[in-house]
């Protein structure tokens, strides 16, 4: 490890008129008297969850094989380059996201396990990436970030609408909002306006955050090895494309289609609002400005068409598909494309170092649903599968086939374990699972 004599502060943030931006971990930021115990102590993964609407094809999510010589099945097919961070876990079921009214409450169960109660008010589970945060989050500027890419909610006369726009509760009772709008989520990240006037106002500027900023990177700069420097300059490169990216939702609007409602800087393309999300999330690793995350990458009953995949049938029609095999194979390539879209944060986090390995060595992401055949409404068994090492925490490398209906939370459990936030009982757990 290279030691400098030049210390900074870890919390070192570059400051301008009206915006600040956090820093990636430096060599300048572990002084030489601390190095050992900097090394030493255990260090703190990152943690988050993705959650994908509507279940899967399991016969083409599930490989063939268990163990390290496993098949990687079609709808998992993007993801392949990933293989040693890949463990796909089988067998799973969530009693808790069982219903007969199942959308209600599918999203806002997955990550609690608990049956909510009949109610318009929310009564279910703490979920376990806000367990987590209280532990490894506390000292990060956003103990956890919540992110979407659609507004508007399931509802339902027996359980209200309060599972259906979030998959995390940070009590029984308090659903967490998820943030769709990508202008919003980089400006909370970076600074400046937090209420709707203030955004509003600032849609109306032309500056930059990075231009303001742009004396203090200097400054900075002066006192950092070369090493360091390299790596601050591609991490303010990473945010000035994101900077423009998200500048040019706003410019584009929504296609030409002018809706009263429509969030200001929400993009017309669902791909490019995907990949802007998730490159805000490995942004906020980076910087150490979260390390619990999670993103529901489209809601239950969604009704988007996905004209890009040649696919004119709405989600959430086409998801029952009854066994038609030319809708199911449409709905693969919907499931195809989701992974795709999701590999390219994955990508995104391998190529980014962070300490001695990189991000995805560092990082424990569960990518999954909590619905299984989406025509049948069931909850077994369900398409779960954790990439990353988590400090070598997580083995990787292998497909995990445990007895059918082994409970959901028993993966749960180990990852709080995996990432020091162990629990002893979650809903319906019987253990953690030691293979993972």
């Amino acid at each position: 490890m290279f030691i400098t004599k030049k210390h900074i502060d870890r919390r070192t943030v570059l400051r301008g008129v009206g915006a600040s931006i956090a820093l990636p971990l430096l060599d300048a930021m572990i002084p030489a008297s601390t190095a050992l115990a900097q090394t030493a102590a255990k260090p703190m993964a990152k943690l988050g969850f993705v959650y994908f609407p509507h279940g899967a094809v399991m016969g083409e999510w599930s490989p063939k094989a268990a163990g390290k010589d496993f098949d990687i099945p079609k709808i998992l097919e993007p993801a392949a380059k990933h293989r040693s961070h890949m463990t796909i876990v089988s067998g799973l079921r969530n009693r808790g996201g069982e219903s007969n009214t199942p959308h209600a409450i599918i999203a806002g169960t997955w990550l609690g396990c608990v049956s909510p109660a009949v109610s318009h008010d929310p009564r279910a589970g703490t979920t376990i990436d806000q367990m987590a945060a209280r532990v490894i989050g506390n000292d990060t500027a956003f103990p956890s970030l919540e992110l979407s890419t659609e507004g508007g909610t399931v509802c339902d006369p027996a359980y209200g609408c309060s599972y259906g726009n979030t998959i995390s509760f940070r009590s029984p009772t308090q659903p967490l909002p998820m943030e769709y709008n990508p202008r919003k989520i980089f400006y909370r990240l970076f600074g400046q306006g937090d209420t709707a006037d203030e955004r509003s106002a600032i849609v109306q500027e032309t500056g930059s955050i990075l231009d303001a900023i742009s004396g203090d990177a200097r400054a900075l700069e002066r006192r950092l090895g070369t090493q360091d420097r390299a790596m601050v300059s591609d991490y303010l490169d990473s945010v000035r494309e994101i900077e423009r990216r998200v500048k040019k939702m706003q410019s584009q609007g929504l296609g030409g289609v002018q809706l009263p409602d429509a969030p200001v800087g929400v993009p017309a393309d669902f791909e490019e609002h995907l990949k802007v999300m998730f490159e805000m999330m490995a942004l906020a690793y980076q910087a150490n400005l979260t390390r619990v995350a999670t993103f529901m990458m489209a809601r239950e009953v969604s009704m988007r068409t996905y004209n890009n995949l040649g696919i004119s049938d709405a989600f959430h029609p086409l998801s029952h598909h009854q066994n038609n095999p030319d809708k199911m194979a449409k709905l693969v390539k919907v499931q195809n494309f989701h992974t795709k879209v999701f590999t390219t944060f994955l990508d995104r986090l391998a190529k980014t170092p962070d300490g001695d390995g990189s991000l995805l060595d560092h990082s424990m992401i569960l990518f999954g649903s909590n619905m299984s055949n989406s025509d049948q409404h069931n909850n077994s068994p369900l398409p779960a599968a954790v990439f990353g090492k988590a400090y070598g925490r997580i083995k990787g490398g292998q497909h995990l086939s445990y007895p059918v209906n082994t409970p959901l939370a028993n993966l749960h459990l180990t990852l709080l374990d995996r990432v020091g936030a162990p629990l002893e009982k979650l809903a319906d757990s019987t253990g953690t699972l030691a293979e993972v």
